[in-house]
């Protein structure tokens, strides 16, 4: 989804010699925003190394496993309150200044848990994570949607996914060798360059259009084309958002008008899929995962490995496969074997737990085999389309609203799936929550069918005319 501006090959001319020219700085653009999910997956995945560790490290730390249970849950609890009360927030200050506010609460959050003693400090470090992942999802995508092309949102616009794995992977990797605070200091430096770089960057032509800063729009849109003569995109531009923001844009518009129920419905299935598909609830358990379910390899070894290998395979789904695949098919491929192999996963896990009359030790490398052909299947549309769809489905009128419904039913289902994880895994066992969430997956495989618009080299504008139609068509 683009910002009109960034006109579709149908509308414009940008298949031609100059072409990488024109893209370059719109992909270096997303680079730079990509930091925010880079810290905020970092934040996320910071319970998978330091779980344990705070828990067994006396000396440092009086906390208790029960106390760091909630650390998974208070993160998407903020990002909810975040996202009900500061909604608006980038239609009021616009998208790069609510980017560059982002950086005070990943920076503070790295601060809190350098400086912790108690779990209250930790409990703070994750409230100001959840505030910049809330303030993260209602901008950053949609600012990836309004300054990028077709060509370059479909491959590049990833990289919001992309930057949360590695974040992922790195916490992994350094929190399994490094201390709290020593990890803390070295990736505040993260948030810091984020804000330096961001400075120097345009603000969404879309959204200057939308303030009638029809001249500061001309000179973004000069930035992001490469290009000395924009008025053929301003002018599309300028019709296309006017066009968007004629509309009303109410809360009841966006459950009244079909085009925007369309969109919400598939955005919020999409985020809460994805959520009680298991993905989030691996993120921040993956080493407690391994720890339980036992294996040839180390726990922290295999959670490592894991998160590497997760943010290898996104990269290559980006490079390889995602704008030559529809978004649909893409995640009917990657919702309906991620069913398949967690359900096997927690038959194997159940017998290893209660069967023990059977023997299954020569199974021990199921659990990392199975969480590597799950995190492949789920690199091709789980981990992805939700976040990549979001900043493409919603008018200009309601696009905030839109996101700030989005973000809080995917708060809701965040916090409830890793909460549900813990509780069932200490009920059941360890298989119970895996059962669960290869059950919602295949419920999700059905659904997909039905819910999600296709929206793969489209412009913002084109998209908005197809949900209107009858059908959405590729």
């Amino acid at each position: 989804m683009k910002s009109n501006s960034m006109r579709s090959p149908r509308k414009y001319d940008l298949e031609n010699s100059n072409q990488k020219e024109k893209h370059w700085y719109q992909i270096m653009t997303i680079t730079v925003v990509s930091l925010v999910p880079l810290t905020n997956g970092l934040q996320l995945a910071w319970t998978s190394p330091f779980l344990v560790k705070i828990t067994q490290d006396k000396e440092n730390y009086d906390i208790t496993e029960n106390e760091t249970s909630y650390f998974t849950s208070i993160q998407p609890a903020a990002m909810l309150l975040t996202s009900i009360i500061l909604f608006n927030l980038s239609d009021l200050l616009g998208r790069k200044t609510t980017m560059l506010v982002i950086a005070v609460p990943q920076v503070l959050a790295w601060v809190l848990a350098a400086l912790a003693t108690d779990v209250y400090l930790f409990y703070a470090m994750k409230v100001c994570a959840g505030i910049a992942v809330g303030m993260g999802f209602a901008s950053v995508p949609m600012y990836i949607g309004e300054i990028s092309s077709p060509s370059v949102r479909g491959t590049w616009g990833c990289l919001f996914s992309s930057g949360a794995y590695l974040g992922q992977f790195l916490i992994n990797l350094v929190g399994n060798l490094c201390s709290v605070k020593v990890t803390s200091y070295i990736f505040v430096t993260v948030p810091i360059l984020f804000f330096f770089f961001l400075i120097f960057l345009p603000e969404s032509p879309y959204f200057l259009v939308m303030k009638g800063k029809h001249d500061e729009a001309r000179a973004a849109l000069k930035v992001f084309t490469r290009k000395v003569d924009v008025e053929a995109e301003l002018s599309i531009l300028r019709t296309d958002v006017e066009r968007q923001i004629s509309e009303t844009g109410t809360w009841m518009d966006l459950f009244r008008i079909e085009s925007n129920r369309k969109a919400l419905v598939a955005a919020v299935f999409l985020a809460v899929s994805q959520s009680f598909g298991g993905l989030t609830a691996f993120i921040v358990y993956v080493q407690f995962f391994f720890d339980k379910a036992g294996g040839y390899i180390s726990a922290e070894l295999s959670a490592t490995f894991y998160m590497g290998l997760s943010f290898v395979l996104n990269l290559l789904v980006i490079l390889f496969v995602i704008d030559r695949m529809e978004r649909k098919k893409c995640y009917i491929v990657s919702m309906m074997p991620c069913s398949i192999v967690l359900m096997l996963m927690a038959i194997y896990l159940y017998i290893d737990e209660f069967e023990t009359h059977i023997d299954v030790s020569f199974l021990n490398w199921v659990p990392l085999a199975g969480m590597i052909i799950f995190q492949i299947f789920a690199s091709f549309g789980m981990a992805i389309i939700p976040t990549l769809m979001l900043g493409e489905l919603f008018s200009a009128s309601v696009k905030t609203k839109a996101t700030t419904v989005v973000m809080i039913c995917f708060g809701i289902s965040v916090t409830l799936a890793d909460y549900l994880f813990y509780v069932l895994y200490r009920v059941s066992g360890i298989y119970a929550p895996i059962l669960l969430f290869g059950c919602c997956n295949a419920i999700s495989t059905i659904l997909s069918f039905f819910l999600i618009p296709e929206t793969r080299g489209k412009s913002l504008e084109e998209i908005q005319q197809a949900l209107k139609g009858a059908m959405i068509k590729n």
